[in-house]
């Protein structure tokens, strides 16, 4: 992973790690269309690398595009000044979640627990989920907290 802008590798995963903001991510339809979708992430950290984890129905139209061209840009980045965030490029990939982890743990992440309307629906036993695991290619961190 190539990393660019002002911040450094340790300060972008710091940032990733300490936000609750979704990431907007990216892709392509199989019609060669651009489209986006903000989804809640989880930041990974591995062996080789980080990766960031989102949690979506098994037959949300992003999972088709996604199947189909597998190339997404993202952005997680603050809504209010100062300005910060990340964005970069990479590939995704697609994996079931039968037992729907990825979702609990961003539902802990965002909600605070699993108790609410939306987690509850979110869990429910009949919906099929699919982890998107995006491997960036490269990021780009800015901050711009010294300047405003």
């Amino acid at each position: 992973m190539k990393v660019r802008g002002s911040r450094s590798r340790e300060d972008i995963a710091a940032f990733l790690e300490a936000q609750t903001i979704p990431i907007r991510l990216g892709c392509r339809t199989p019609a060669g269309h651009p489209w986006m979708v903000s989804l809640w992430y989880r930041h990974r950290e591995e062996d080789d690398g980080w990766r960031l984890e989102c949690a979506t129905a098994a037959d949300a139209d992003v999972v088709a595009y996604l199947r189909e061209t597998p190339e997404v840009s993202f952005e997680v980045s603050t809504n209010q000044p100062p300005y910060a965030g990340v964005r970069g490029r990479g590939e995704a990939s697609l994996e079931p979640d039968p037992d729907k982890k990825v979702l609990r743990d961003l539902l802990e992440r965002y909600l605070d627990g699993t108790e609410s309307e939306l987690a509850r629906t979110l869990l429910d036993e009949d919906r099929e989920e699919v982890t998107i695991t995006i491997e960036p290619a490269v990021v780009y961190g800015w901050d711009f907290s010294g300047r405003m």
